[in-house]
């Protein structure tokens, strides 16, 4: 049985457009609404063009690690998106192709409906090995079930952040 290699899920906000490109766009605003993410550094300017790094801090449950992710699309009001491909425990200095995240930004009648999609980078592993590796890291789900319960969890959060925000 091969593994789903990509999870998607969309929530409208009620923002417009280039606000929340902007936000999402700024990785350091992430620790707001992610479940798992807890910082990103090394980031200038902001919104991130095409092209910048962050490094991201991340947590789950007793874990605790680094990325290194390069930003692939940047377009204002549109889309934002980025890959992970460097890993570490202090510094994220293993090269491995980790993931694929990306926000696109349609707008609807109420706001924007944003939808958050995660590709897995594991392309050149074994499904057997990426199920084996999946169940000790994510404690027992594969990692597109694992992700699909993050984005629905940071698209909520997204969702309410914003409707206490007050609209000009």
């Amino acid at each position: 049985m091969s593994r789903t290699m990509t999870v998607s899920d969309s929530i409208v906000v009620a923002a417009d457009p280039g606000t929340l490109w902007k936000a999402i766009a700024d990785p350091t605003q992430m620790p707001r609404w992610s479940p798992e993410n807890t910082a990103a550094l090394d980031s200038e300017p902001r919104p991130l063009p095409v092209g910048a790094s962050f490094r991201g801090k991340n947590t789950r449950r007793f874990l605790r690690w680094q990325t290194r992710c390069w930003v692939t699309a940047s377009d204002p009001g549109r889309a934002f998106e980025f890959r992970v491909s460097r890993w570490g425990v202090i510094r994220p200095i293993v090269p491995v192709q980790i993931a694929r995240w990306r926000y696109d930004f349609e707008p609807v009648p109420g706001g924007t409906k944003v939808t958050e999609t995660w590709v897995d980078g594991r392309t050149r592993w074994p499904d057997w090995t990426a199920r084996v590796f999946d169940w000790f890291a994510t404690f027992g789900l594969t990692f597109a079930e694992f992700q699909r319960d993050n984005i629905a969890t940071t698209l909520k959060a997204l969702q309410a952040d914003y409707a206490k925000q007050p609209t000009s």
